[in-house]
């Protein structure tokens, strides 16, 4: 029921964090695939969420896209994107496809340990923008990535 879903909706931040925490220190190997790659990039992780994703576009904030790469979630894929600015400082775009209660949610943030997230649920679909941030300056970023991934009519 309603305890399930709040369950899941909590475990998204966290699950983001943890993502963030393990993949940001990386010099070497920080994302799968490369932005240099960017239609294989979203095509290859589109097909394995099943669903058509595009990593927003955040240069004008200062963060170019790195890459991306696939990580296990509770029930299935999760696609995560990475950015970093002129002075190395990584931010990641969590997305996962198993909300099941279809509820959209307004933005909700969360502090992981160092991490700040911004999480929402639009359809099934979860985002969690994670940062070693202040809660404005990611609440600036949340706001531009949510503008880019609304579908448009």
């Amino acid at each position: 029921g309603a305890l399930g879903g709040n369950a899941s909706l909590a475990a998204l931040p966290r699950r983001a964090a943890l993502a963030h925490v393990v993949y940001t220190p990386e010099i070497r190997h920080p994302v799968e695939v490369g932005a240099d790659q960017q239609a294989h990039l979203v095509a290859w992780l589109s097909k394995r969420l099943g669903a058509q994703l595009k990593p927003p576009q955040l240069a004008s904030l200062g963060y170019a896209l790195e890459g991306g790469r696939l990580l296990p979630g509770q029930s299935g894929p999760v696609a995560q994107f990475m950015y970093r600015d002129g002075a190395g400082a990584r931010l990641t775009l969590y997305v996962s496809t198993e909300q099941t209660h279809n509820q959209e949610t307004g933005f909700r943030f969360a502090q992981e340990g160092q991490v700040g997230v911004f999480y929402w649920i639009d359809g099934r679909f979860g985002y969690a923008l994670s940062g070693n941030l202040d809660k404005a300056a990611l609440a600036t970023l949340a706001s531009a990535v949510y503008a880019q991934l609304e579908p448009a009519l």
